[in-house]
């Protein structure tokens, strides 16, 4: 062996080489990126709809308050990285062209707050449509609700929906009211029902 070869190897085995030290640097990194799309994939597995929002503007304390109203309503608001969120959302049920990455999307531009909808969609949907009404924010950008893509004024129209539990309620208490009461409350619940999905409807036509 040369004696350069050999100082080669020494110097190699004291000072590593500026691509192994940086390998070493973004291996961490790399890992933390993998554990939040494992986790991100998880959510999305597990939800039945999901609703991307604009969350910039909301204070520190808004946002916690917004995230926690939501929560009790069986769903979940989570500030997502546009780039993990996107590649999470490959090869998933609730992947659509507006979802596939594309760097010229208009749909992930600026931050996003994604709303992960593990039940009935209404109760979570109108906490977004109050905290809009009150705040101005956040903006809704589009939802995905069964692999369709929803529109801005779509998911607030299902807001003013009323909610499972209240449907109920309404059919408990017009089973103690006259028989007419009860036709008349679920005919309308059902009319707006069949209003909203017509809409979509139309929307996945064009589309």
């Amino acid at each position: 062996m040369s004696k350069d070869s050999g100082s080669g190897t020494i110097r190699h085995l004291i000072n590593p080489t500026q691509e192994n030290m940086e390998q070493k640097k973004v291996s961490p990194n790399r890992a933390k990126k993998e554990k939040i799309v494992a986790k991100l994939k998880e959510k999305i597995r597990k939800a039945k709809g999901l609703v991307f929002t604009n969350y910039q503007g909301l204070t520190h304390v808004q946002l916690e308050g917004l995230k926690n109203k939501i929560k009790s309503a069986n769903a979940e608001l989570a500030v997502t990285k546009n780039t993990l969120l996107k590649l999470s959302l490959l090869n998933t049920k609730h992947e659509t062209r507006n979802t596939k990455q594309d760097e010229n999307s208009s749909d992930f531009q600026g931050p996003t707050a994604t709303l992960f909808l593990y039940g009935d969609p209404v109760g979570p949907l109108k906490e977004i449509a109050r905290a809009i009404k009150e705040l101005s924010l956040p903006t809704i950008k589009f939802g995905i609700l069964e692999g369709q893509v929803v529109s801005v004024a779509e998911l607030l129209k299902i807001s003013t929906l009323a909610s499972r539990e209240t449907l109920l309620a309404q059919l408990v208490f017009g089973l103690k009211s006259p028989i007419s009461g009860l036709h008349r409350a679920l005919s309308w619940n059902l009319q707006k029902l069949v209003m909203t999905l017509k809409a979509i409807e139309k929307t996945k036509g064009v589309n």
